[in-house]
């Protein structure tokens, strides 16, 4: 008995969810937006408080953010808050 996996054309054009690249990917690119967006906090005149308030996110997720605990951050909330306090910035 094989315990071989078959692909078919779909599994290789559309890998699942779960396909480990998928999530270094993401969390690669939620480290270098956090990197940007904890500098931009540090030089900006914005209290934590203020930024996470405008960005309409708890203030606890900019602590989380400032502590560097990623996981808590979606790739979608790093880009909200980018936005929010770089609004003349390029979009990542």
């Amino acid at each position: 008995m094989s315990t071989a996996y078959r692909t078919t054309g779909a599994d290789l054009i559309d890998p699942p969810r779960s396909c480990p690249d998928l999530d270094v990917r993401d969390l690669e690119k939620r480290t270098r937006l956090m990197r940007i967006v904890t500098r931009l906090i540090a030089v900006s005149d914005l209290g934590c408080r203020e930024i996470a308030r405008r960005a309409g996110l708890p203030a606890q997720k900019i602590s989380d953010l400032l502590a560097g605990r990623l996981e808590h951050l979606s790739l979608d909330e790093l880009r909200l808050l980018y936005r929010t306090i770089n609004p003349e910035g390029a979009p990542h």
